[in-house]
């Protein structure tokens, strides 16, 4: 499948979920995800980050809801650095909610603010169990006074079965990018249009889906784009890593005085291989 310079952007996920024309649909995911069982789409505030030029970045939705921020991100793979990345989105978004209420904070007396509730959907391929917790702190280099958790949901068709229930609109998504997966044609447009196609009729995401085919079509396809390149980066990164770590070994060897022949041998480097980054 051929890679494209895409006009669409955003990812499925985030045209349906995080879209203010379908408040109903993340109010619903709100309260599977919650236990929660609020009633009025309006009591959504979005105030998602869309000026890359903002943060270095675009997160994919945002809002508040009953004095709670809620960031929620999307993954089709799965990544480790989600809790540093939302710790600069929540930055950004009470840098926002500062501004906007007129916040002094160097007051005297104590500025309540929106709680933070941070969440991951991943759809990816590779096995995840159905709900982890991803924290900052993992990453640091001994202890650290800063600390974020990001909630992982795995919404891979099957999987987590209550949520999927209470928000319908959540499991006819987690349907259709399980029937594009597992078409049987090897060309991708084909496939998506063929699960599109296939969406039963009493999906309540049927129309908005076919009433937006060609830019849910885009997007799919750049999904599956961005997909293929960062698992080819990985391929070809762990090949470079493997073969600069022959070289240092090699060279370090021969500084110890070891004959060039046997370190050779050893390592697998040969000193006539192309040097890394030449």
């Amino acid at each position: 499948m051929s890679t494209q310079n895409r006009e669409y952007k955003d990812r499925v996920f985030k045209f349906i979920f995080g879209n203010p024309n379908n408040k109903q649909w993340t109010l619903d995911l709100y309260n599977a995800i919650n236990g929660s069982s609020y009633s009025d789409p309006e009591a959504i505030e979005f105030n998602t980050i869309e000026d890359a030029v903002y943060v270095g970045m675009i997160n994919d939705a945002s809002f508040i809801i009953t004095l709670e921020l809620n960031i929620w991100e999307h993954q089709s793979t799965y990544n480790p650095n989600m809790p540093l990345r939302i710790l600069i989105y929540v930055a950004k978004l009470y840098e926002k909610y500062i501004a906007k209420n007129r916040l002094y904070l160097y007051s005297s007396m104590l500025k309540k603010i929106p709680r933070p509730k941070c969440v991951c959907f991943y759809n990816g391929k590779q096995e995840q169990p159905e709900k982890k917790i991803l924290r900052l702190s993992d990453a640091y280099e001994g202890a650290g006074d800063v600390e974020v958790n990001v909630t992982m949901l795995n919404i891979n068709y099957g999987r987590n079965q209550k949520i999927m229930e209470t928000c319908k609109a959540l499991h006819e998504y987690s349907w259709l990018v399980n029937e594009i997966r597992q078409s049987p044609s090897g060309n991708l447009e084909t496939a998506i249009d063929k699960a599109i196609e296939k969406m039963p009729r009493d999906f309540v995401i049927r129309n908005f889906i076919m009433g937006h085919r060609a830019e849910v079509k885009g997007m799919f396809l750049t999904e599956w784009d961005q997909e293929e390149a960062l698992a080819q980066e990985r391929i070809e990164g762990r090949e470079e890593g493997k073969q600069f770590a022959k070289r240092s070994i090699y060279e370090r060897l021969v500084a110890d005085g070891m004959p060039a022949q046997k370190a050779s041998i050893i390592t697998g480097w040969n000193i006539n291989n192309t040097v890394l980054g030449e």
